[in-house]
């Protein structure tokens, strides 16, 4: 039979699409070949985009980096927190792992909701509720307050991230996705470097304590909402909408495209879940004990653990932009790959180094974690069912990191079985070893799924190259969209700074 006008363009199907087994896996090291495309000027990229892609991208980056900074409220403050409730520190970072537990569960319905409803209002409802939740645990009385907002928190957290990513990247053009996802994903490493620079101003300089981070906490996100109010919806989703409303009905159409998605990509939804509990594996077990590997075992104080800290997040953001604008280059699993051999490789001076020099290996070896992690939004972007975008990616991060939460535990009972000379009263430990041990673990594990795994570098994200759309709701439906698109886009006058994501060139 012969192909649709659809069919026939390259990107309608993943490059993978219609192998046997036996194929797919026969090119997995082939496909692994860069496609050596023209290195663009990064310049030339963040002038492409719009006004109005601008604000998409930032309005979600400052919401993601506030997500992160009210995550590390509580791991700034355990002491304190412990003195308040008369907790020990264990019992306080219930709170942490609460917020872990819970974030699946905010993936899961803020994503259908946002994939249903818009990105817009999910959006606003998410940071509503961290206005409130922050704002309530910074006047808790009891533990057991405390443990309910921050559970409460979770959920709020975890519906954040997909929605972030859709509204940041998709309506990009092709080229500036993978510098812009990059950018993007260093938004957490920020928003620690925040969170521990207004933790030094605000806990512990007043007679209320550690309650003043949770309250300044809460007051960005009002700005986050004005502003989202003021934008409109993204025009990826606008598409999809249409071409539901030409379908006869939204609600049915919606339900037949996960029908659609979970019958065709079953089966890659898993594999972004282990793709992702092996990520966040790798950025749990190096950072989350290390700080107390610098105190413990390297006996630094507070200052040289902060600027280790510190500088390993400058590197983190360095190699997240750096790493995701080569992906676009190099490709998306080979930019993940040289990261995690170059990784493996710097462990040993990142677990071993016992001075001030471990300054330098924690720079590179975070570049290292982070310039991987710099890939994975606009990877999953590019892999999830057009039609449940938020919701795959969201969810997919989400459950990995449900998945990787006990790292930290993981790494300090194994680290009980290397004692060291104890200093005073206080017991020590070689966490350097551990650390090690575990990262190189999870090295290898991250190497054998992304060779093993899709890609599918540059897909056009509109509804003309999304073919479960094509299948749910039928060409002409979906032709109807793409005009109506069309109309709306030649309605604003021809301004240039009002142009929309499909149109993917400079």
């Amino acid at each position: 039979m012969a192909m649709t006008a659809f069919e026939d363009d390259s990107n309608f199907y993943p490059p993978h699409h219609g192998m046997s087994v036996r194929e797919y896996l026969a090119t997995r090291i082939s496909t692994l070949k860069p496609p050596m495309t023209k290195a663009p000027n990064p310049i030339r990229l963040v002038r492409m985009l719009t006004r109005r892609q601008w604000a998409f991208f930032f309005v979600a980056f400052w919401a993601w980096t506030w997500d992160a900074f009210d995550f590390f409220t509580v791991s700034l403050t355990v002491d304190e927190l412990g003195k308040t409730f008369n907790k020990s520190n264990t019992d306080i970072t219930w709170g942490i792992t609460l917020v872990l537990m819970f974030r699946s569960l905010g993936s899961i319905l803020f994503g259908v909701a946002a994939d249903r409803y818009g990105r817009k209002w999910p959006f606003i409802v998410n940071n509503i509720l961290f206005i409130a939740l922050e704002l309530g645990t910074g006047f808790c009385q009891t533990y057991g307050e405390f443990l309910a907002c921050r559970a409460l928190f979770g959920i709020a957290m975890g519906g954040l991230y997909g929605n972030a990513a859709a509204t940041a990247l998709e309506d990009l053009p092709d080229e500036a996705r993978g510098l812009m996802s990059g950018i993007l994903q260093q938004g957490y490493a920020f928003g620690y470097l925040l969170a521990t620079a207004f933790a030094r101003g605000l806990v512990d300089t007043t007679s209320h304590g550690w309650r003043p981070l949770f309250w300044f906490g809460a007051c960005p996100p009002v700005l986050f909402i004005l502003w989202r109010l003021i934008l409109p919806e993204t025009d990826t989703y606008e598409q999809h909408q249409e071409m539901r409303r030409a379908n006869g009905s939204v609600g049915k159409t919606f339900i037949q495209e996960g029908k659609v998605a979970l019958k065709h990509h079953w089966m890659l939804l898993t594999y972004l879940v282990l793709l992702m509990a092996g990520f966040n594996f790798m950025s749990h077990g190096s950072q989350d004990l290390y700080p107390t590997m610098l105190k413990n075992q390297f006996n630094f104080n507070s200052n040289q653990v902060t600027v280790t800290q510190v500088v390993a997040n400058l590197g983190a953001m360095s190699g997240g932009a750096v790493v995701g604008f080569c992906s676009q280059i190099f490709g998306r699993r080979l930019s993940i790959l040289v990261m995690c051999v170059i990784g493996g490789a710097l462990l040993y001076p990142y677990g071993f180094v016992s001075n001030e020099r471990i300054i330098a290996a924690a720079f590179f070896e975070q570049f290292c974690v982070q310039g991987a992690w710099g890939v994975i939004p606009v990877h999953l972007m590019e892999l999830s069912p057009g039609a449940f975008r938020t919701f795959v990616v969201g969810t997919s991060y989400q459950l990995g990191n449900l998945v990787s939460s006990a790292s930290s535990t993981i790494e300090a009972t194994i680290g009980e079985r290397f004692p060291l000379p104890p200093k005073g009263t206080t017991k020590r430990y070689n966490y350097g070893i551990v650390i090690s041990i575990f990262m190189g673990c999870v090295y290898v594990y991250v190497i054998v799924l992304t060779i093993l795994g899709p890609e599918h570098l540059n897909r056009k994200m509109d509804v003309g190259h999304d073919a479960d759309a094509v299948e749910a709701a039928g060409q002409e439906n979906v032709s109807k969209a793409l005009a109506h698109g069309r109309d709306a886009s030649a309605s604003e006058d021809g301004d240039p700074e009002k142009g929309t994501a499909s149109h993917h060139s400079p």
